[in-house]
């Protein structure tokens, strides 16, 4: 169903009936305010979901046990 003109009219009507005209700027500024913080959110997510896709994995470190051989064999001590 498209989107049709007189909705829009038909909701600020409602809007008006409900809040007064006294409210209306406060009103717009708060939708305004939560339009902004989901836009930077939004901004935000998609920055890191880019970053983390484009970043390559790096091959792990070489711990000292590996570096060495296996050391995980207990060797029997001479005293």
């Amino acid at each position: 169903m498209p989107f049709h003109p007189l909705w829009l009219v038909v909701a600020v009507v409602i809007v008006l009936i409900i809040f007064g005209p006294g409210r209306l700027p406060e009103l717009g500024g708060a939708v305004g305010k939560a339009m902004r913080e989901f836009r930077k959110a939004t901004t935000e997510l998609t920055h890191e979901v880019t970053s983390a896709a484009q970043a390559k994995p790096e091959p792990p470190a070489p711990t000292e046990s590996t570096a060495q051989g296996s050391t995980s064999e207990a060797k029997p001590s001479n005293q």
